[in-house]
C-alpha cells in the first residue's frame, strides 16, 4: 500500500467518527398514552440539556484538542478514540521521517551520479546503485511529493481531532429524545354542537 493510500484509509476512518457517534445515539421512538397528568417532560429535558451544556462545553473541547490531540476526547469521556487519533498522527509522522531519509539518500545519489567520478557508485545506497540518473531524479521528486503529503495529512488529522471533539461535545447537550405522545382530549364539534372525544398526536 502506498503512502497516499494509507493516508486516505486513515482519513476515511476519522472522518466518519462523528457520524458513527450520531447514529449510535438515535433513540427508539416511543408512543405514550397520556391522561390528564401535567406534562413536565419538556421542563425536565430542558433542565437536562442545560446540565449537559455546562458539563460538556464545546469551546473547552475545541481548545483542549487544538492544544493536545486526544485531550478533547478525554474531556468528552470518549477515551476509545484517543488511540485512533495517536495512531493516525504517529503513522503520518513515521512516514514523514521515512520519506525524509529516503529523499536525502536519493538526493545524494543524484549528485554522485551527476559527478560521474570513479568510486562514486560505492557511496550510493545499495538500494539505488542500479538505477539510472533519470530514474533517480524521478524517484527523488516522487519522494519529495510524499513528504509534502505526509505534512498535509498530519495537519489534516490534527484538525479532524479538533472537529471530532467539538461535534461530540455539541451532541452531548443536544436533545435527541423527542416527546412523541398520544393524548385523549374532550372536544366540542361545531356546528352540530355535540360533545365527543378526540385523539391528539403531538410531536415536540
Amino acid at each position: 500500500m502506498s503512502a497516499r493510500h494509507l493516508f486516505h484509509t486513515i482519513f476515511f476512518i476519522l472522518f466518519f467518527l462523528p457520524a458513527a457517534h450520531l447514529f449510535a445515539q438515535q433513540p427508539k421512538d416511543t408512543l405514550i398514552l397520556q391522561s390528564n397528568v401535567p406534562d413536565t417532560s419538556g421542563k425536565n429535558m430542558m433542565a437536562l440539556d442545560t446540565a449537559l451544556s455546562k458539563k460538556f462545553n464545546p469551546k473547552v473541547a475545541t481548545f483542549r484538542s487544538a492544544v493536545l490531540p486526544g485531550w478533547g476526547q478525554a474531556y468528552n469521556k470518549k477515551y476509545w478514540k484517543i488511540p485512533i487519533i495517536y495512531g493516525a498522527l504517529g503513522i503520518t509522522t513515521g512516514v514523514f521521517f521515512y520519506n525524509l531519509k529516503t529523499y536525502n539518500q536519493l538526493k545524494k545519489a543524484v549528485i554522485l551520479k551527476t559527478e560521474n567520478l570513479p568510486g562514486n557508485d560505492d557511496l550510493i545506497d545499495p538500494k539505488f546503485r542500479d538505477l539510472s540518473l533519470e530514474s533517480l531524479r524521478g524517484y527523488r521528486n516522487a519522494v519529495r511529493q510524499d513528504i509534502d503529503y505526509s505534512v498535509l495529512f498530519f495537519l489534516l488529522f490534527w484538525g479532524l481531532n479538533v472537529v471530532d471533539a467539538t461535534v461530540d461535545a455539541h451532541l452531548k447537550a443536544f436533545d435527541i429524545s423527542p416527546d412523541i405522545s398520544l393524548k385523549l382530549k374532550p372536544s366540542f364539534a361545531y356546528p352540530n354542537n355535540g360533545l365527543g372525544l378526540s385523539l391528539v398526536f403531538s410531536l415536540k
